[in-house]
């Protein structure tokens, strides 16, 4: 079945409770999830209008959608959304499939199908955010919404953008749905988490790789190149297709921050990394040493692992995720870190700008945790002098407790040397 990963039951009860009548959704990343469609590439300038989608409060109401001409035929291919208006941008087309073959001017059958053009027609610059925000005025119209309480993602919202909607919605009122899709896309659908398994697993591969081919003198450029490329192998031998990115944060040496140094005994090498899937980026982590640890680099490493396992032993439904903070920092305390105070230890995950999205491990936070929910839980600390050292995992919160997606040891390796 063709759409988007939204929960229209979950989206009806969270809409409900902050008394919003619908959501005009606007931020790139939730048009996706709302509606199984990428937004286009007008979207990349960030700005509202691109493309945008009506969800009306009842989960039986159709939503509604307004896309780009450009990207209108590829919104029907992946969408279940019927109700579809469309918009210029700047890019020129024809379709002559419907004429050909013609030995008629290449110039005149171009002309006839686009007959049905306007007078006067001319394409934007760019795109034309009025224009967008005309055609949801019509949807709402059509809806007897005009009046309505409209949800509006404030944290993604331009200012300059957010004048014009409140221009061509006088009638309308404007409350933020910023943690209404917060709480809607903490919870993951099964098709999400599979994404994010599959990353996780590819990422892994890739450290598997460098921590096989680890030699004395290697550099961190040299680590992220096996990373990279042990992915690519990895994603074409499983026949992954749909990765569409991957990154690294590899430190090498006594410097977390630094280009790094060479491989040498006793050198603290921390990977974190994760593998982009359809816009879903996994982000796990470990820290291994080649040669000996030294006795900084045990303690270090050693209270982390404390930390990591008081914090997944918190991990599961109902507990809040500021009590997991409070069993992390607690444990890192006990284990000889008094003045150990890290803001947060995880994140959710899924598809976003970056790695990291709401809600956090921080402390006071009092978000429960549910089942379905994908959590990039970690514990890292970086120490100029001796390295940078992170344990992490992908937790997906269960009705027993917790499963891991990752299959690394969580020991400080030393490998050879």
């Amino acid at each position: 079945m063709k759409g988007g990963f939204l929960d229209r039951r979950r989206a009806e009860a969270l809409m409900r409770a902050s008394g919003i009548d619908a959501l005009v959704v606007l931020q790139p990343e939730n048009f996706t999830y709302a509606t199984g469609a990428t937004p286009g590439v007008a979207s990349l300038w960030r700005r509202a209008g691109a493309a945008l989608a009506l969800v009306p409060q009842p989960a039986a109401a159709p939503a509604a959608a307004v896309v780009t001409d450009l990207f209108a035929p590829a919104f029907r291919a992946a969408s279940d959304i019927a109700d579809l208006r469309s918009h210029a941008i700047w890019v020129e087309t024809a379709d002559l499939r419907g004429v050909l073959p013609s030995n008629r001017p290449t110039g005149e059958l171009v002309a006839e199908t686009q007959a049905a053009r306007p007078r006067g027609f001319q394409r934007p610059p760019t795109f034309e955010p009025r224009e967008a925000f005309g055609l949801l005025r019509d949807l709402l119209a059509e809806r007897g919404l005009l009046g309505a309480r409209l949800g509006v993602e404030f944290d993604f919202l331009p200012v300059n953008d957010l004048r014009m909607l409140e221009e061509a919605l006088p009638g309308a009122t404007l409350v933020d749905s910023s943690r209404v899709f917060d709480r809607l896309r903490m919870v993951k659908a099964p098709g999400e988490v599979a994404l994010l398994r599959t990353g996780a697993q590819l990422a892994e591969e890739g450290i598997r790789a460098v921590m096989r081919e680890l030699r004395a003198g290697q550099s961190r450029p040299q680590l992220s190149e096996t990373w990279h490329a042990a992915v690519v192998a990895e994603a074409r031998r499983r026949g992954v297709a749909n990765m569409t990115g991957k990154w690294d944060y590899i430190s090498v040496g006594p410097d977390p921050w630094g280009p790094g140094g060479k491989v040498e005994p006793g050198t603290v090498i921390k990977i974190d990394v994760g593998c982009v899937l359809s816009g879903y980026s996994s982000d796990s982590a470990r820290t291994f040493v080649f040669g000996r640890a030294d006795a900084h680099a045990r303690a270090i490493h050693a209270a982390l692992r404390a930390a990591f396992d008081a914090g997944r032993a918190a991990f599961r439904p109902g507990a809040t995720l500021g009590e997991v903070h409070a069993a992390c920092i607690g444990a890192m305390r006990a284990a000889g870190f008094p003045s150990f105070a890290r803001g947060h230890f995880g994140h959710g995950i899924g598809q976003n700008v970056w790695s990291e999205e709401w809600p956090y491990t921080g402390p006071g936070v009092d978000v429960p945790l549910e089942p379905g929910m994908v959590m990039a839980f970690e514990t890292p600390f970086y120490v100029d002098g001796v390295g940078g050292f992170i344990i992490e995992d992908q937790l997906l919160v269960t009705e027993a407790g917790h499963e891991t997606m990752n299959t690394l040891p969580y020991d400080l390796l030393e490998i050879g040397g």
